[in-house]
């Protein structure tokens, strides 16, 4: 993974040198900003076989669920606020 790590940064920093014109004394913030990319993109990277992603819709769909039974409620209190 560290190889495939260092390889994707350092391409992304190379790139992101380029596109500015390939200034002189940049290479650590293009670095710096390469690695940032990197680490979000981790985090929205799903298991090979996607049980990660299934738990959180999963989670997802409880909580819309929950919302979805909350709603009604909190309407019929703006209802009652209303007619006072």
């Amino acid at each position: 993974m560290s190889h495939n790590k260092d390889a994707w940064v350092s391409q992304r920093a190379y790139s992101l040198w380029e596109s500015e014109g390939r200034p002189d004394g940049r290479g650590e913030s293009h670095w710096a900003q390469a690695l940032r990319e990197f680490e979000q993109l981790q985090l929205t990277k799903a298991s090979p076989d996607g049980n990660d992603l299934i738990e959180k819709l999963k989670a997802a769909g409880r909580l819309m669920r929950i919302y979805d039974e909350a709603a009604p409620a909190v309407e019929n209190d703006r209802q009652i606020k209303a007619a006072r």
